[in-house]
C-alpha cells in the first residue's frame, strides 16, 4: 500500500515539474515560418455582369464534362476498342490466363492507341486547339474542327453497312455525301465496326493454337492418359510455337497495318 502511495506521489510531482517548465519555456519558443507559403483554395459563385462571363462558366462547364468523358470518348472514338479485344483474344488462345496481366495489356493497347492516332491527335491541334488558344477562332468553331478529322479516321474504319443501320433507325433521308451523316450515327457505327473486326481477328488467332490442342489432347488419349489435363501438356507448345513465329512482332504490325 505504501509503494502505491508512493508510486502515485512520483507520477503527481513529475507530471507538475512538466507542466511548469513547459509554462516557463513557452514564451520562448519560436515558431519557424513555412518556406513557401501555403495556398489557400476558395470557390465561389457569384451573379454574371454581362453575357461574356455567362459563356466563359458555360465554356467551363463543357469542359469538365468532356474531361469526364474522356476515357469514354478516348476508347469508343480511337483504335483502342479493336486493339484491345485482338490482345484479350490472343491471351485466351495461348491458355495462360492472366499472364500478360491486363495492365500490360491495357498499357501496350493504349500506347498503340497513341501511335495509330498522333497524326489526327496533330491535326486535332494544329487546327482546333492551337486557334482556340490564340483567340484565332471562336469555341464552336473549334469543336467544329477538331471533330473533323476524327470523323475521317472513323469513316476509313466504318462499313457503310453499319452507318446504314443507324441512319435508317435515326429516321433520317439517305445522304448524298459523308459530311451529312451525324457524329451521332457515326460514333455507334463505328464502335460495332471495330467489335466485328476485333472478333474476326480473334477467331483467326484462335485457328493455330485450338490444332496444337487437339493434337496432344488425341495424343493423350491414344496413350491412355486421360486424366492428365490436355491444356497442361500444350500451353508449353503453344508458347514455343508463338516464340519461334515472333508473336508480338507480327500482332502488333499486322494490328498497325489494319488502320492505314
Amino acid at each position: 500500500m505504501k509503494k502505491t502511495i508512493k508510486i502515485c506521489v512520483i507520477v503527481f510531482m513529475t507530471l507538475i515539474i512538466s507542466h511548469s517548465l513547459y509554462a516557463f519555456f513557452a514564451d520562448s519558443i519560436v515558431y519557424a515560418e513555412p518556406e513557401f507559403p501555403i495556398p489557400r483554395l476558395s470557390l465561389s459563385i457569384d451573379e454574371a455582369n454581362n453575357p461574356k462571363e455567362v459563356a466563359t462558366s458555360i465554356e467551363i462547364l463543357v469542359l469538365l464534362t468532356v474531361l469526364t468523358l474522356a476515357p469514354s470518348i478516348l476508347i469508343m472514338t480511337t483504335s483502342f476498342t479493336r486493339i484491345i479485344i485482338i490482345l484479350s483474344f490472343l491471351r485466351k488462345a495461348l491458355s495462360t490466363q492472366s499472364t500478360p496481366p491486363n495492365q500490360v495489356l491495357i498499357g501496350l493497347a493504349l500506347f498503340l492507341t497513341f501511335f495509330i492516332m498522333a497524326p489526327t491527335f496533330e491535326e486535332i491541334n494544329e487546327n482546333a486547339i492551337l486557334p482556340y488558344t490564340n483567340g484565332e477562332i471562336s469555341f464552336e468553331k473549334g469543336v467544329e474542327e477538331a471533330i473533323k478529322p476524327l470523323r475521317e479516321f472513323m469513316f476509313k474504319q466504318t462499313r457503310p453497312k453499319d452507318i446504314a443501320l443507324f441512319v435508317n433507325i435515326s429516321g433520317m433521308k439517305p445522304p448524298k455525301s459523308l459530311n451529312e451523316i451525324p457524329t451521332k450515327a457515326l460514333i455507334p457505327a463505328f464502335i460495332i465496326s471495330e467489335l466485328k473486326t476485333g472478333f474476326a481477328v480473334g477467331f483467326l488467332l484462335f485457328i493455330p493454337f485450338i490444332v496444337i490442342d487437339m493434337v496432344v489432347a488425341s495424343t493423350l488419349m491414344s496413350m491412355g492418359m486421360m486424366m492428365l489435363p490436355p491444356v497442361m501438356i500444350s500451353l508449353p507448345f503453344k508458347i514455343l510455337l508463338f516464340i519461334m513465329i515472333d508473336g508480338w512482332n507480327l500482332i502488333v504490325k499486322n494490328i498497325l497495318l489494319g488502320f492505314n
